[in-house]
């Protein structure tokens, strides 16, 4: 799948979209990966859906609220309109891994609640992430896939065996458990999907 048919962007929120925070809940500590918001601004003018999906398990550990996730998503939402970014949704899994429940990434919940509201067709859609379990989402559902290596991606790509990192941005070869693409941040596959965008 070419990065020019992408007109959707499914994106993991912690390590991904914003900087890794153990179990985030405080507004005040919600940062934006650096150089995303120019990219993501000009895709969001050329008509790209964005949503988060987001497995969000202090929830069900007890560790923090739903009325704090809210709270740290009116920031981000805050933070991301300033730059003239609208998110077109987000779904969340607010469950403890043990709960085995269907939303929590890999699982299809979170694509299947986006789908029924907003439509997603896997052909055109790109899945990033920071972890194995977002590769896994978005293959299982047919879509591109990256990771990146903030948050937690370092670790994960040495846990899937990926290659050294050349350049900021690199296609991978077909392997059963790979994504299409590792980068070293959002920002890079943003700004090879709005080069890609504007070549067609």
């Amino acid at each position: 799948m070419p990065l020019a048919a992408i007109d959707t962007v499914l994106l993991d929120r912690d390590g991904t979209l914003i900087e890794e925070c153990h179990y985030l809940c405080d507004p005040d500590a919600v940062r934006l990966i650096p150089a995303v918001t120019a990219p993501m601004a000009r895709l969001c003018q050329l008509g790209v859906r964005f949503f988060l999906v987001s497995n969000q398990s202090g929830i069900g550990r007890g560790i923090f609220r739903e009325a704090d996730l809210a709270r740290v998503q009116a920031r981000l939402t805050e933070l991301l309109a300033a730059q003239g970014i609208t998110l077109a949704g987000a779904a969340f899994c607010p469950h403890a891994p043990e709960e085995d429940c269907r939303c929590r990434k890999p699982a299809p919940g979170q694509w299947e609640a986006l789908d029924q509201e907003h439509g997603l067709d896997p052909g055109s859609t790109l899945v990033v992430g920071d972890k194995i379990s977002d590769v896994a989402f978005g293959r299982s559902q047919g879509c591109m896939t990256a990771l990146v290596r903030t948050g937690h991606g370092e670790a994960h790509a040495k846990r899937l065996g990926l290659p050294p990192l050349a350049g900021d941005l690199m296609a991978l070869p077909a392997h059963p458990q790979w994504p299409d693409l590792q980068a070293s941040s959002l920002a890079a596959v943003l700004k090879a999907l709005l080069a890609a965008r504007e070549e067609r």
